[in-house]
């Protein structure tokens, strides 16, 4: 069994989410246009639909394979944003969202680096990836801002809130 921390840095705090955090989520990033661009799901127009979202990734981590941190203001637990790990035979595929509010403050760098960490320590474990459009240069930054390299243009690859159509993206790996 993948443990679940709490990983603290010196402003945040990743933790698991709780269904109780619907209220604070939505208000945080997912009922953001903005924030959806370039995410698989399009912005919530209720809490319910994040109270479903929240739902979804608890019960996800009951299946063993994945793991998902909110992304918190470690001096009064605000939410920022959450990270994922889905967690497959030697490798785990990494995904980030943060609130508008939040960007351009180094938050997902500093919250992304101790997550890489944890799963490239987990026994056989030796690759962590990820991949973003390529237009969203921002995460872009992100990832390689932590040491993860661009492998690769993968055309049509996903869909993003963006467009109705696979769009391209680029694929970054951090190894062991």
């Amino acid at each position: 069994m993948i443990p679940h921390p709490v990983l603290e840095t010196a402003r945040l705090r990743l933790r698991p989410p709780r269904i109780e955090d619907a209220h604070a989520v939505f208000e945080s990033y997912p009922r953001d246009p903005a924030v959806s661009t370039y995410m698989p799901w399009s912005a919530h127009e209720s809490l319910a639909e994040t109270e479903d979202y929240l739902r979804g990734r608890i019960a996800a981590e009951g299946e063993g394979h994945r793991r998902y941190w909110l992304v918190t203001c470690a001096a009064d637990d605000a939410v920022l944003g959450m990270i994922g790990l889905k967690f497959v035979d030697h490798h785990a595929e990494v995904g980030f969202v943060l609130a508008r509010a939040a960007w351009n403050h180094g938050y997902m760098t500093e919250a992304l680096q101790p997550i890489l960490e944890f799963a490239l320590a987990q026994p056989g474990m030796y690759r962590v990836w990820g991949y973003c459009d390529v237009e969203n240069r921002a995460s872009a930054r992100v990832m390689e801002k932590v040491g993860m390299e661009r492998e690769g243009l993968l055309r049509r690859y996903a869909r993003f809130a963006v467009s109705d159509e696979p769009r391209d993206v680029y694929m970054y790996a951090k190894t062991r």
